[in-house]
């Protein structure tokens, strides 16, 4: 007898990982929003059509940081930035990581949490990953936020590029890290906004360890070859 004929429902088809939603009409928070990664994001997704704030402690800094930006970005302090956004990226310094994110715990409770910090130390031999004792920034995000549905991307692309003007496309993939594949399917959307990249789903939280500390990699091939690596995955 076969499944059919037993009376038992025929499995649903397996979902096109590449089908993701529409986002072009979420607005993007970006909590330190005035630093070269925080400013570089803002301009591509707003470059992209995204509504983007940025967040800073000081409004008047988000807010001289947006005028230059242009392309509609608005500025304001972190309260208000993620309060106003649907999807908050967080790019604050890995030292202030903890103190900002505890201090939003309110404001971020039910948004997507987009964490791409990397824990970084440096001495004379270079730059050498850090490990959080909950694991990694993004699980540290985890434990502070648990209103909060956190992800974890953006980590590997070069803040140089992100705000060269004259850069149409930055040819990259974004892995793209969370619990939920709702949310991870958003994240991936909107790293396909802009142009030349794609969001890769790459696991659960458990393993955002190993995607921050690769930035030491990528630091050190860059200061090898004078250039801004970033990644490609192949055969997907």
């Amino acid at each position: 007898m076969t499944t059919n004929d037993s009376g038992s429902a025929p499995k649903p088809p397996a979902k096109d990982p590449w089908d993701l939603p529409d986002v072009s009409g979420l607005t993007v928070g970006v909590l330190g929003g005035t630093g070269p990664q925080g400013r570089g994001l803002a301009y591509r997704f707003a470059r992209a059509g995204q509504r983007v704030i940025i967040g800073s402690r000081a409004a008047d800094r988000a807010e001289a940081a947006a005028e230059e930006l242009g392309n509609g970005v608005r500025g304001a302090d972190n309260a208000t930035c993620a309060r106003e956004s649907d999807v908050v990226i967080v790019a604050v310094p890995w030292d202030g990581h903890a103190k900002t994110l505890e201090s939003l715990r309110e404001e971020l409770a039910g948004k997507i949490v987009v964490d791409c910090v990397n824990p970084l130390g440096f001495d004379k031999k270079g730059a050498y990953a850090l490990k959080p004792e909950e694991g990694s920034a993004a699980e540290q995000a985890a434990a502070l936020l648990p209103e909060s549905r956190v992800t974890a991307a953006f980590h590997h692309l070069s803040a140089v590029l992100l705000q060269d003007e004259t850069i149409d496309e930055i040819d990259t993939d974004v892995l793209v890290l969370g619990e939920a594949r709702a949310d991870t399917d958003i994240v991936q959307a909107l790293a396909g906004r802009i142009a030349g990249m794609r969001g890769i789903f790459a696991g659960r939280l458990r393993n955002a360890h190993q995607v921050e500390s690769l930035v030491a990699n990528l630091i050190s091939v860059n200061r090898r070859y004078k250039a801004h690596a970033g990644l490609r995955t192949t055969d997907v």
